[in-house]
């Protein structure tokens, strides 16, 4: 368990409570990387998806070809200099790629993710930055309007095709990546979202790939969450993606 940030950090960057988060990776880093090496299976359950840092940078270096599936509102790829908050979780991914803040880029020395490598679904609140890097990069993404269009079971299909030639697929699923009407207890939550049932499918679909090989659930904060309905969808889609079927 890591103790979340209690009071404002001085620092010379602008981004708000790096130090507690560069510690925390460490942290992580150096557990799931162990979790790996002993042949087990990482699920870390959090907290903001600044956690991804330190759990991804404990996988990557044991995989030629790490895929990601990014399951999120957001697309989690600002940079210090782009982040309009200074948000350490809206740079998780761009930090895994090698870039921003170098305390943070250190934690994957060698090992950063491959842009081809990433599929973002159910993506529908990008800053400008993030556009812009997404259209000259080689990052594959489902918005809501691909998913509303195409279905569940045709984007899950293509993500998978999309990495099918990677030797392991890390899931990263936030909590406000489903609509605030299933999972209301997230810090930034974005209307018109996927739903329960849609999620359940993705999840149903990675379990029967035997593909995923790590993940992680974040941004369920109960303070927000209304009589628990976030925090037991969190666990109902993990059963999903462990094999348990609804009803």
């Amino acid at each position: 368990m890591i103790e979340r940030p209690t009071e404002k950090e001085a620092t010379p960057s602008n981004l708000k409570h790096l130090n507690t988060v560069v510690n925390a990776s460490h942290v992580l880093r150096r557990t799931v990387s162990e979790i790996v090496e002993n042949g087990k299976f990482p699920l870390v359950f959090g907290g903001d998806h600044s956690i991804a840092i330190g759990s991804l940078a404990g996988i990557t270096p044991h995989y030629e070809q790490l895929g990601v599936i990014w399951y999120d509102a957001h697309g989690d790829l600002n940079t210090e200099e782009t982040s309009p908050s200074g948000n350490i979780h809206g740079m998780p991914l761009s930090v895994a790629l090698g870039r921003g803040n170098k305390q943070l880029t250190e934690l994957f020395q060698d090992h950063p993710l491959k842009e081809e490598n990433i599929v973002l679904i159910g993506v529908r609140a990008l800053d400008e930055a993030e556009k812009e890097f997404i259209r000259t990069s080689n990052i594959t993404v489902f918005t809501m309007h691909e998913v509303d269009r195409l279905g569940m079971t045709e984007v899950m299909s293509r993500a998978l095709k999309h990495l099918e030639h990677c030797d392991g697929i890390h899931l990263s699923l936030d909590l406000d990546g489903l609509d605030p009407l299933d999972a209301p207890g997230v810090g930034t939550p974005v209307v018109g979202g996927l739903s329960y049932r849609e999620s359940h499918l993705a999840m149903e679909m990675l379990h029967e790939s035997k593909r995923i090989t790590s993940c992680e659930f974040v941004e369920v904060n109960p303070i927000l969450d209304e009589k628990n309905k976030t925090a037991e969808a969190a666990v109902a889609l993990m059963g999903s993606l462990f094999g348990e079927k609804l009803k």
